[in-house]
């Protein structure tokens, strides 16, 4: 299962169509034919079901896509950054941002980092922090942003800065009459809510709750807040979401009461895990200039 038969596969995978596949290939049929055969043949299962004009990847097949889409990502990347080494400090460095106008954080950062290192390159993937977490720790990412909490025994951090939950409602909700500084959580209990889909952040937020004695009713669950901006501005509950600059001027919102309620950020990468010179330079221009935030 080498290189070349992985691009083949994935080819074919995309395409769902041997023909097809072998043009963008640039290859005749028979031997990409045997090629996805041979794959099977070690991997000692079925990775497509044979129609009479298409194909489709059995579960093994899609599993196998996924992994060979990883695969080749690496390849590409060390390639890549083996060809611009003798250029000094050069390569590319993989950076997970999440999702909302915080990565406006990380832009800060690449560009700071780029005046002093033009021969460096990024790729900036985006994801709610789980997501980004989780390409840390299989080697698809090698630093990110992302919103806390999170397992520190897993991973290296600099806190950055951190920033408060906000109850989110329209501008014709009574909240927004009554235009008051901040909200109690005996207030926001008898409302239907609007939460992160992460769970770490809903249990949090369903914690402060409980101190209260009351039943929270959350009413949707969300993956990014422009999910949660629109429920709420269609009235189908108050949303509590981190404070962003980017949230509609159609919405009104209100913090909460507490000094627990605010999210920590972070600049996170994986403990344990073998880093190039330019990351390690990345991360080391992140430690200096994080206070400055």
């Amino acid at each position: 299962m080498d290189l070349k038969s992985l691009r083949y596969f994935v080819v074919v995978a995309e395409e769902l169509n041997i023909t097809r596949a072998a043009k963008i290939l640039m290859m005749s049929q028979p031997p990409l034919s045997n090629q996805i055969k041979n794959l099977e043949d070690e991997l000692q299962t079925k990775l497509f079901i044979r129609g009479r004009r298409s194909l489709k990847l059995t579960e093994e097949g899609k599993y196998l896509y996924q992994k060979a889409k990883d695969i080749l990502s690496l390849s590409e990347k060390a390639q890549h950054d083996i060809l611009l080494m003798n250029k000094g400090i050069s390569g590319t460095i993989p950076i997970g941002l999440v999702h909302g106008s915080r990565g406006g954080i990380g832009a800060k950062f690449i560009a700071g980092f780029l005046k002093e290192n033009p021969y460096v390159r990024f790729r900036v993937f985006s994801g709610d922090s789980d997501e980004l977490i989780e390409k840390m720790q299989r080697g698809l990412l090698s630093v990110s942003i992302v919103y806390g909490p999170i397992d520190e025994s897993a991973l290296n951090t600099v806190p950055l800065m951190t920033i408060p939950w906000v109850a989110v409602f329209p501008k014709n909700h009574r909240f927004a009459v009554e235009n008051e500084e901040k909200l109690s959580l005996s207030k926001l209990i008898s409302e239907p809510l609007i939460l992160p889909e992460r769970k770490a952040s809903a249990d949090g937020i369903k914690k402060w709750f409980r101190k209260t004695k009351g039943e929270v009713n959350v009413i949707c669950e969300v993956e990014e807040p422009v999910h949660g901006y629109a429920l709420s501005k269609q009235g189908v509950g108050v949303a509590i979401l981190p404070y962003d600059e980017s949230m509609p001027e159609s919405l009104s919102y209100r913090l909460i009461e507490g000094n627990e309620q605010a999210v920590p950020i972070y600049f996170a990468w994986r403990k344990g895990h073998q880093l190039s010179t330019i990351e390690e330079n990345f991360i080391d221009y992140v430690k200096k200039y994080s206070y400055s935030l």
